[in-house]
């Protein structure tokens, strides 16, 4: 029956406006109108066909639910909040955990303050519903939140626009916010934007997060029974409910992922085998750049697409608003996709066809059916090409080619001011052998050209603003990056890749692992407790590394830490860097490069052949917050220093660099490394 049958004469009404308008199109030799709610064909007698986007609108006690329907799944929002209820598919009546709460199944939420008051988690329930796009082939539904003045302790600052999309023949939902802020609001920070799907913990067991980062996850509740470690997200494992998993540790920021390769995870429910998966197919709208690290999915099971976090990076890359200035700014779309496995397949091809439709959906970004006006589609966008080479005489009289170096367009800033803007769009890729790069796909607008290279130290920055107009394709040509150097390289630690990666980082202890990482050499990093290996390898003093004689790989330890005394208080370690010079020119100054992969509330403090000068002869004073070594990182934000040694105060013999990491009140505070080169004073 027609959704007028289920309202009464509410409903009589809009049949009988439909019937008119149905006579109107007649007439017209139009085809026969649909209801705009149930989209069934209103012709004559009691005709139920279906087009393959349906909308049905249900009343449930006091709560409305839009149910639609395009054939091949169901999905329930609720009116006017936009949470998502439910998700019916392939004979499953809801993929969402039903013993959870509507309004906590599937939701977007925002973490933000007023400036120095305390954090506010804020679900983001609608106010106002809209119908945006309507006809054959796809339905748009907008979800608002509007800011009210009088309940300004409650909600952000921000008018919130959340959108659902659903296409015929797409098996899933495209999902995107706009987020607004008209001028002369007042001024808050903000420091999360999210969605979040809470799927069902008896059928959703296998989680993928890579080819490499697959597994059968453990339950909610082997959690709950579990013995809490070092900080809340941290569990060791006593009792599961699957005994192999007996021993692991779980620690959802062990399936963190960098921007650049988070572009597809989710779950696999075996019976009846069904996949569950988010899909980002452009990373334009996240925050930091290609390396900044974020949660994906974890034990719950839950699934996330983080738009805006401070994970692995701080308040430095949360969003601030002050002075009242006007932004807008559109997170998304991405999609929510599902799966099924066909009779030729098993449940490995879910994952494989989950990467395929993340392949298309990348190749056909921008969406041409996304048609708010913010959102440029591919004609109104731009190009720039070029290519970048970098020019050390120390390394090569010619030029070398920026090989493999990522250069990306962001917001106007400083050189690697990339890695902490939030509020803007950035655009990235990673150029050929040659240096040769081409970044297509831009919105319109004002930017500068950031690069940086795997094996160079420092942030290259073009010169000139590079505006992007629709349809403009520029060419920048050949680009010179001159990276930091005073003069010819003495000897040097490490692989300037912006990861503490190359260094030693130890095995986990036994009873405290993550099974998935055991065998892995490439991420081994991210498995439980490695910090406190340190005081394990170096239990007595503190590291010593000789130049010429060890070997960074095994005796570099990949985390500069506190020292434990066992009594809950910690003490700073100074790790010493000991090398000899065969001569020591008494005219110029030397220079340490000291780059850091990650600092957390440290204070790196660098002396030369005196480790009890006060003040140290350099400083960095107190940086960073990014908590990577808690939290599996290998590397948080990037932090260069370029350090003048006077020649006075180094010798042929016997030189010795000490390391203080000054800050001890915790274990997580610390920094890792990413390089450290000592140059000689400049040739003529």
């Amino acid at each position: 029956m027609c959704c007028w049958r289920q309202w009464g004469s509410v409903g009589l009404l809009l049949l009988l406006l439909h019937l008119l308008m149905m006579s109107a199109s007649s007439s017209s030799g139009k085809s026969p109108p649909r209801c705009l709610y149930c989209r069934k064909v209103l012709g004559k007698g009691n005709s139920t066909a279906f087009v393959d986007v349906g909308v049905q609108l249900r009343v449930h006690s006091s709560e409305q639910v839009l149910v639609v329907d395009n054939g091949l799944f169901q999905l329930n929002l609720s009116i006017p909040g936009g949470d998502v209820t439910g998700i019916r598919y392939n004979g499953i009546d809801n993929l969402l955990e039903t013993l959870r709460d509507d309004f906590d199944r599937g939701y977007w939420d925002v973490v933000w303050n007023w400036p120095g008051k305390n954090i506010t988690f804020d679900r983001v329930h609608g106010t106002t519903f809209e119908v945006v796009t309507e006809n054959e082939d796809l339905l748009e539904l907008s979800f608002v939140r509007t800011w009210d003045v009088s309940v300004n302790e409650t909600f952000a600052p921000m008018n919130i626009d959340k959108r659902y999309i659903i296409r015929r023949g797409i098996s899933g939902f495209y999902a995107y916010g706009i987020l607004d802020r008209p001028e002369g609001w007042p001024n808050i920070d903000m420091d999360q934007v999210r969605i979040v799907f809470k799927l069902q913990k008896d059928l959703f067991h296998y989680m993928a997060i890579s080819d490499e980062r697959q597994r059968i996850m453990p339950m909610p509740e082997d959690r709950e029974t579990g013995l809490p470690l070092a900080y809340p997200e941290a569990v060791l494992l006593t009792n599961p409910t699957n005994q192999d998993l007996r021993g692991e540790v779980d620690d959802k920021y062990q399936y963190s992922c960098e921007n650049k390769d988070n572009r597809v995870h989710g779950w696999i429910c075996g019976e009846p085998p069904v996949g569950f998966w988010m899909i980002t197919p452009s990373n334009e709208f996240r925050t930091a750049g290609p390396i900044k690290q974020d949660l994906t999915s974890h034990v719950g099971p839950i699934t996330l697409s983080m738009f805006v976090s401070t994970h692995y990076a701080g308040k430095e890359v949360g969003m601030k608003f002050r002075n009242g200035d006007r932004w807008q700014k559109v997170f998304g779309p991405v999609l929510v996709y599902l799966n099924s496995i066909t009779s030729e397949g098993g449940v490995g091809s879910l994952w494989e066809d989950a990467k395929g439709q993340m392949a298309y959906e990348a190749e056909t970004w921008p969406y041409d059916f996304v048609l708010f006006q913010a959102f440029p589609l591919s004609d109104e966008r731009g190009s720039v090409a070029g290519q970048l080479l970098v020019a050390d005489r120390y390394m090569t009289k010619d030029y070398m080619w920026g090989d493999s170096a990522y250069v990306g367009l962001a917001p106007p800033g400083e050189a690697g001011s990339w890695q902490r803007e939030n509020k803007g769009y950035q655009f990235w890729t990673q150029a050929d052998k040659k240096g040769r790069f081409f970044i297509e796909k831009i919105r319109p607008g004002n930017y500068n050209l950031y690069a940086w290279l795997p094996g160079i130290i420092g942030d290259y920055k073009y010169d000139v603003n590079v505006i992007i107009t629709p349809g403009c394709a520029i060419k920048l040509g050949v680009l010179v990056y001159k990276p930091p150097r005073q003069g010819p390289t003495l000897w040097e630690i490490g692989i300037p890749d912006r990861t503490a990666s190359e260094f030693s980082v130890p095995e986990p202890y036994p009873t405290l692992s993550n099974f998935l990482y055991t065998t892995s050499t490439q991420d081994k990093f991210r498995q439980y407790g490695l910090w406190e290996r340190y005081m394990d390898l170096y239990p007595e003093s503190d590291l010593v590394y000789a130049v010429g004689v060890s070997d960074y790989s095994r005796d570099w330890f990949f985390a500069h830490v506190t020292r434990n005394t066992y009594n809950l208080t910690y003490k700073a370690t100074t790790w010493q860097i000991i090398f000899e010079l065969e001569e020591v020119s008494q005219s110029g100054n030397y220079t340490l490069q000291l780059a850091l992969a990650s600092a957390n509330e440290a204070d790196l403090q660098v002396r030369f052949n005196d480790p009890s000068i006060e003040p140290a002869h350099f400083s960095t004073g107190q940086i960073g917050n990014d908590n990577a070594i808690a939290r599996h990182g290998i590397h948080g934000l990037y932090w260069l220093f370029s350090i003048q040694v006077p020649c006075s105060l180094l010798g042929t013999r016997n030189n010795t660099i000490f390391l203080t990491q000054a800050q001890a009140k915790g274990a997580f505070q610390g920094v890792m490394y990413d390089y450290i080169r000592l140059e000689g004073p400049p040739k003529i």
